[in-house]
């Protein structure tokens, strides 16, 4: 399950042991092609990884404190730290991936 994130807060964020967070917009083509795909990947990865997309326009403040310039951005944090990120669309194996080799660091 993804979780909604708004007014900025990402305190449940800062609180997992591990979190990836989609920032996007309803009006992003590549947005709408990645959002099945996180939202699979939360199932996946469910009990190791939570999940989060925060609208960049509903949430501007959040977009920029993380300097987000291009959507969809994606980024795994670990105990409230940004550990890595991915800008642009990703099929769904690369994004699998890319979890799984950054959640095992």
């Amino acid at each position: 399950m993804v979780k909604k994130i708004s007014d900025n807060d990402i305190t449940e964020l800062n609180n997992a042991e591990f979190a990836l967070l989609d920032i996007s917009a309803t009006w992003c083509g590549p947005c709408k092609f990645v959002a099945p795909i996180v939202e699979d990947l939360s199932e996946e990865f469910e009990g190791q990884v939570e999940f989060f997309n925060a609208d960049s326009d509903e949430n501007p403040e959040l977009a920029k404190n993380l300097k987000v310039m291009s959507i969809p951005w994606l980024g795994i944090f670990q105990k409230g730290e940004l550990i890595s990120k991915q800008v642009g669309a990703q099929p769904a194996e690369v994004l699998h991936d890319w979890i799984e080799e950054t959640i095992a660091q």
